[in-house]
């Protein structure tokens, strides 16, 4: 005999009123990543508000050079 769970669906999640469940969203904020050479503007990615300001340099493709330069954040 196969004992059924009343209430649950699938590997244990609960349905909520939208649909299933969800993780809490973090505070995410949108920003640019600029080439230090170029100044273009390359690449478009989501950082973390809530620990202040942070700091991201990255190595990235940089198109217009043809090679990798540091990128750094750009907030518009």
């Amino acid at each position: 005999m196969r004992a059924v769970a009343r209430g649950v669906i699938g590997r244990g999640r609960l349905p909520a009123a939208d649909g299933w469940c969800k993780m809490a969203k973090e505070n995410r904020e949108m920003v640019w990543l600029q080439c230090t050479s170029c100044s273009d503007l390359n690449y478009r990615t989501q950082i973390k508000v809530a620990g202040g300001v942070q700091k991201v340099e990255l190595k990235k493709y940089c198109p217009r050079e043809r090679s990798h330069k540091l990128h750094k954040i750009k907030r518009k």
